[in-house]
């Protein structure tokens, strides 16, 4: 199994409205691709939220071939909504794991 990982510390300003679009919007598009089965939203604790809080979203698919499907077809549009609607209020590094 891969796990594709967003990784996004999001200001205080834009919090609460990140967090419902993400839920009711974000999320529900990557699934709708049909390459991921699962997903799981998690917050950092024992960081520095000073600046912000920080999320992670872990989606499962079965292979590294849907990844790169979802890199190739689906990511650069949904990433570029997310900075339509948030500008520079976020950050966000992703990574890719493989179930051992």
């Amino acid at each position: 199994m891969i796990i594709y990982n967003v990784t996004t510390k999001v200001t205080y300003n834009i919090h609460e409205h990140w967090l419902q679009w993400m839920k009711e919007q974000h999320i529900p598009e990557i699934m709708a691709t049909g390459l991921f089965h699962d997903y799981r939203m998690c917050r950092l604790l024992e960081q520095d939220d000073q600046d912000g809080p920080t999320y992670t979203v872990q989606y499962s698919t079965d292979t590294l071939e849907n990844y790169q499907t979802f890199l190739q077809e689906y990511a650069p549009l949904l990433r570029q909504k997310g900075y339509e609607q948030f500008g520079n209020q976020f950050v966000a590094f992703r990574t890719v794991m493989q179930v051992v």
